[in-house]
């Protein structure tokens, strides 16, 4: 993500949950290189084996994946596409709080719900109450970046379980570690994300 500009620094404003932020987050980048994107894919399908397989199975054996509009949808086409799992989206209406659920699905099937970012999770929270309005049962998702600022627990007083491939303070150790970025930028931003959590 980083060579493809991914990762930015400055003064950012992205919607209620990120507000003057040091460092921008854009996973999106991914789908200008295939193979990244397949990676990407590929450490989702891994995640899910992972904690589908742990003796106290920390997630739910699922039968379709859904990506969280707009990034997430990239994210959980390259995964279907790599494991041959159906894939549903929520396509917002024009009316408020109005859905359209596109794919085939049953009422009673097991969703995995995918994203390429979570800071607050509320997208992921609207995406999974739309999916459960058909009747679908949402209780895992796996996201490719955590900002890390407390969405695992607002996600679980929702009844999801979040788990993350990488967290933002992880990537910004590993960059500052390869001298790829400044100490000025590594502690502005791991200070705001502490700041932000609650």
């Amino acid at each position: 993500m980083y060579e493809l500009g991914g990762i930015r620094f400055g003064r950012y404003t992205l919607g209620r949950s990120t507000v003057d932020s040091p460092v921008y987050v854009d996973p999106k980048r991914l789908i200008a290189v295939p193979a990244a994107l397949r990676t990407a894919a590929a450490l989702v399908r891994d995640a899910a084996e992972l904690a589908q397989a742990r003796r106290h199975h920390q997630a739910e054996p699922f039968e379709l994946v859904a990506g969280v509009p707009l990034g997430g949808l990239h994210l959980a086409t390259a995964y279907s596409l790599s494991t041959d799992c159906p894939l549903i989206y929520v396509k917002p209406e024009p009316e408020p709080d109005q859905y359209e659920i596109v794919g085939r699905f049953l009422p009673g099937q097991h969703v995995l719900l995918l994203d390429d970012l979570i800071t607050s999770g509320g997208s992921i929270i609207q995406t999974a109450q739309a999916l459960r309005g058909e009747g679908l049962r949402v209780r895992d998702v796996i996201v490719l970046v955590d900002r890390d600022v407390g969405a695992a627990r607002r996600l679980e007083h929702h009844g999801l379980r979040l788990i993350s491939i990488v967290t933002l303070p992880a990537m910004l150790n590993h960059y500052m570690s390869e001298r790829l970025i400044g100490e000025d930028e590594y502690r502005r931003s791991l200070e705001y994300l502490e700041a932000q959590k609650p």
